[in-house]
């Protein structure tokens, strides 16, 4: 079989990209699907750690126009933790060691997050999910896919997209004609206000040199091409 390109990875899974075609909550055929493709990684000894979001439950101040922004971030976190224990649930019933380890303290259901700790699961085999973000308000879930994959010296960041396949010059659903990235430099991401990720998380990893590929989670057996590197998506780093 061919190696795989990449050894310890995260893998960024929005809130939506778990809910299906429901658009909310948690769809019980979609979160099998990528937790079978999980389990693929796994097999092939590939150190997995995922950090999941909360947009199918709670969109921070979205979802809480009106709530203090302190508040309505914290509410976001707690419904990436009910996303972690089910992608959690999903992977143990086909028999893959899962830790959760949330970012704020909840030790009746998870672990906290201690960074020599999530390492050395991922050194015996085990999917580590990184719940509750970093722990702050006004910090998104990419910035803690950046913060993590800095922490753990992840090899790249796969960041699953739901209803878009790449990095485009424009928004494709609005613009038919939109162009298609296959690489891209962090400076551009920023520069041209692509949206891809916040601003804040694009810094952190061209900071750390930690390369990101996005592509669309609407065919989950994706993560599992990226990762043996072929080329899908958009790949950003420094050019």
């Amino acid at each position: 079989m061919k190696e795989v390109k990449y050894k310890r990875i995260i893998l960024k899974l929005s809130g939506e990209a778990l809910a299906g075609d429901k658009g909310f909550g948690i769809d019980k055929a979609t979160i099998m699907n990528i937790a079978k493709q999980i389990k693929t990684l796994n097999e092939l000894n590939v150190e997995t750690s995922i950090v999941v979001g909360g947009g199918n439950f709670w969109r921070g101040k979205k979802s809480g126009v009106g709530m203090d922004r302190t508040t309505a971030d914290y509410m976001g976190m707690l419904a990436t933790v009910i996303n972690a224990l089910a992608m959690q649930d999903a992977l143990e019933s086909l028999g893959v060691f899962t830790r959760v380890q949330t970012a704020i303290e909840m030790r009746q259901i998870a672990e906290p997050y201690i960074r020599r700790k999530a390492v050395r699961h991922l050194e015996k085999g085990r999917v580590v999910i990184f719940a509750a973000g970093t722990g702050n308000p006004y910090f998104s879930t990419d910035t803690t896919a950046a913060l993590r994959a800095a922490e753990i010296e992840a090899d790249v960041i796969l960041l699953a997209k739901k209803g878009v396949d790449g990095v485009y010059d424009s928004d494709p659903l609005l613009n038919p004609d939109a162009k298609k990235f296959e690489v891209i430099d962090y400076k551009d991401i920023l520069n041209l206000g692509l949206g891809v990720m916040d601003s804040t998380a694009a810094s952190l990893c061209m900071d750390n040199q930690i390369p990101i590929i996005v592509f669309g989670i609407e065919q989950p057996e994706n993560i599992v091409k990226v990762v043996m590197g072929e080329k899908i998506g958009t790949q950003v780093k420094e050019v």
